[in-house]
């Protein structure tokens, strides 16, 4: 007679499994904010211009 033992992941791997999981998602989510000016490059997306900002402050009295 044959036997396969059933799969097991102690405590500590589990534990491992999710610390893995949400280093990557936090990884993930640093290098879209790092590359975020691309990505809206990317899909057309245009910020505001700095001169739109400013025209209040150039009024002169």
């Amino acid at each position: 007679m044959h036997f396969t033992p059933l799969p097991y992941l102690d405590p500590g791997s589990g534990s491992i499994l999710i610390q893995i999981a949400i280093a990557a998602l936090l990884g993930l989510g640093v290098a879209i904010r790092a590359s975020w000016s691309t990505i809206k490059k990317y899909f057309g997306i245009k910020s505001k211009s700095q001169d739109e900002d400013t025209d209040s402050d150039d009024v002169q009295s």
